[in-house]
């Protein structure tokens, strides 16, 4: 019989904890709603991107940041790249399964806090009338 991964107890539950130091789910958790992360997988929810049409759609994000961005989250199977071996070579962007269901979440999340800007700038001007 083979032996469980070490992230399985033995009744085969996943064993990650975000709050512990040492848990790896936390550089997974960072990737995705880092700065860049969050916006760059609510983008790719839309649809397939070049890397250029990304870089426009997530206005203000550096081609050096973008790139870490995709890379890390490739890396962890959340975005997928497909290059096409044409000249020049053609290179774009998109969700997997997993990274489609992650950004289905954060666009939830981008569109409460959208729909709730109203209230947090009133509440911006109360708290800096009680502190001026």
């Amino acid at each position: 019989m083979t032996e469980a991964p070490e992230w399985v107890d033995e009744h085969g539950r996943v064993l990650f904890d975000v709050f512990a130091q040492a848990c790896t789910s936390r550089s997974t958790l960072e990737h995705i709603t880092g700065r860049w992360g969050i916006l760059a997988m609510a983008a790719l929810y839309d649809g397939t991107f070049r890397f250029n049409a990304l870089r426009r759609r997530v206005s203000g994000v550096s081609e050096k940041m973008l790139a870490q961005t995709l890379q890390a989250l490739e890396r962890d199977g959340f975005v997928l790249r497909e290059a096409q071996p044409t000249i020049p070579p053609k290179v774009e962007y998109s969700l997997t399964a997993r990274g489609r269901r992650t950004a289905e979440l954060l666009v939830a999340l981008i569109q409460d806090v959208e729909g709730q800007m109203p209230e947090v700038l009133a509440a911006n001007e109360e708290y800096d009338a009680r502190r001026a």
